[in-house]
């Protein structure tokens, strides 16, 4: 059963390498991406399934011991990511299938597009199964090399400029990774996560406090946390649609979910939890504040985006069991959602002709189908009861009420942004849905395919799910939250029993470090 752990990997690096060599046969490359997708959905669906009934699932490539071999790890926060990145990424292709991958399409090289995204998908897959941060970065480099090339597909000026500042912030990030990672191991004599977790305790504060912030850096940088963000909304607005929902989904998340585990399985209630709530309530606030003051639809998209990863740092810089556990869901709903608006986004581009709001109009009219598909999402996003967006934040101001005056100011701020969220939302739907459209809007005559807004309506119903089986999804998230602050299940099934034995610490439900010995 452990073999599952290779396939997210292996299945698309394989469709790639097929995909690139079937070139000059656009509608074969799809079809074989496409099962490829569906592939990895399965697997990943079988693989939340195990991990839910025997625990934490380890591959050890070649036999090899942990310490000296790759290691592939797989618990019920990395079944999760997996399962809804692999729904989001076969929704996206579905939806691009239809729709030129660039405006300029007779001069993009398309037949590059498959092979590149099903690499995006391996990079992203291999960043949550990796057992160790060398392989970690690797995952990264995977998906940051793919991004590179899906970003300036069509090769405008607009694109060029956007890819320039994602490639210097993307490198800039990986330098820091990469030495970081030289730190560590100089510092344990290890980069395995595992080992890591039961050598790091005994480390004093200071190298321990050094090793954290570097490797927070570098992750902060890839996750969008304000003051690192600044590149995201001059960079995703420029790409086509798919692209763009793919990287608002994913990308960042790759991101959080790396936070995830350098704050409870290598650093667990670390000192600096109160700089990662201050981060979080700055996050929440910057970003929806430039959400409000844009006047074009991918840049209020691209801001909250920015705004909303605060909320998933706030559960995690709790690192309590119901904090850490309202924000594993926010982070399920999160993917959903903005992949959603981003992918309604392209759909309103399509009909209207552009994203700037000043010109657009009338869409409710004229494409009624279309407005649905938006207000769902847009609702969701602003956490309307009783959609997950809502569930998730409750969970979240639940905790930040019971951990204390730090909590409390977060919660405050969580309201504001949520309503200010909501601003945003109903001045999009105002301007582009209400007002009386503009001659440019009203001259186009355009029918939508029906495969995008089918792709489309599939993430809606997706995220519609998310709701509808939150009592179930929650208990999942909460007990996924649990094994990733014990850290004990993680480390006892790659290095074994005796090993997490040797752990230092662990954390309580109330997130507070307790001697283990």
């Amino acid at each position: 059963m452990e073999l599952l752990l290779a396939l997210p990997v292996m299945l698309p690096l394989g469709g790639a390498a097929v995909t690139l060599l079937l070139r000059h046969h656009a509608r074969v490359q799809l079809w074989l991406t496409i099962l490829t997708l569906v592939a990895i959905l399965v697997v990943s669906l079988v693989m939340g399934y195990h991990v839910t009934q025997d625990g934490v699932l380890v591959l050890q490539i070649g036999n090899w011991t942990p310490q000296l071999g790759i290691v592939l790890v797989a618990d019920r926060l990395t079944a999760l990511m997996l399962l809804v990145s692999s729904f989001v990424t076969l929704a996206v292709l579905v939806y691009s299938s239809a729709q030129a991958v660039s405006e300029n399409s007779g001069r993009t090289p398309v037949a590059i597009y498959h092979p590149t995204y099903l690499g995006l998908v391996a990079g992203v897959s291999m960043a949550f199964l990796a057992g160790d941060l060398f392989n970690l970065y690797v995952g990264f480099e995977v998906l940051l090399a793919a991004s590179f090339v899906l970003l300036t597909l069509g090769g405008s000026a607009s694109r060029t400029r956007a890819a320039t500042t994602y490639v210097i912030v993307s490198l800039l990030s990986s330098v820091i990774f990469l030495a970081a990672i030289a730190a560590v191991y100089a510092a344990a004599g290890t980069v395995n996560m595992a080992e890591l977790a039961v050598r790091l305790d005994v480390l004093d504060f200071g190298t321990r406090m050094i090793l954290e912030l570097m490797l927070l850096v570098a992750f902060a940088i890839k996750a969008a946390i304000f003051p690192l963000s600044a590149w995201l909304p001059d960079s995703y607005p420029t790409a086509p649609a798919p692209v763009t929902a793919v990287f608002a989904g994913l990308l960042t998340k790759v991101g959080i979910y790396a936070i995830v585990r350098l704050e409870t399985l290598l650093f667990p209630a670390s000192q600096i939890q109160n700089l990662l709530l201050a981060a979080a309530g700055l996050t929440l606030l910057v970003g929806i504040l430039g959400a409000v003051a844009q006047t074009d639809l991918k840049r209020v998209l691209s801001f909250t985006l920015v705004s909303h990863m605060g909320f998933m740092l706030f559960g995690i810089g709790m690192s309590t069991l119901m904090g850490m556990g309202a924000a594993i869901y926010y982070i399920a709903h999160h993917i959903t959602v903005q992949s959603t608006l981003f992918l309604t986004a392209g759909l309103i581009e399509h009909r209207g002709g552009t994203t700037n709001l000043v010109r657009l109009g009338g869409l409710a009219r004229l494409a009624p189908l279309i407005a649905v598909l938006f207000f769902v999402p847009a609702m969701n996003l602003a956490g309307i009861p009783p959609l997950s967006g809502f569930l998730g934040k409750a969970g979240l101001i639940q905790a930040g009420l019971d951990y204390g005056a730090p909590g409390q100011i977060l919660v405050a701020i969580s309201v504001v942004t949520s309503l200010l969220t909501l601003y945003a939302i109903a001045k999009i739907w105002n301007r582009a849905f209400w007002q009386e459209p503009g001659e440019e809007v009203l001259s186009r005559e355009v029918r939508t395919p029906r495969v995008m807004t089918g792709a489309t309506a599939a993430l809606v119903g997706f995220s519609l799910l998310l709701t509808v089986l939150a009592g179930p999804l929650m208990d999942y998230s909460t007990e996924a939250a649990r094994t990733v602050l014990s850290r004990a299940p993680y480390v006892g099934a790659v290095l074994g029993d005796e090993a997490a034995s040797d752990l230092v610490y662990r954390i309580d439900d109330e997130g507070r470090k307790v001697e283990e010995r």
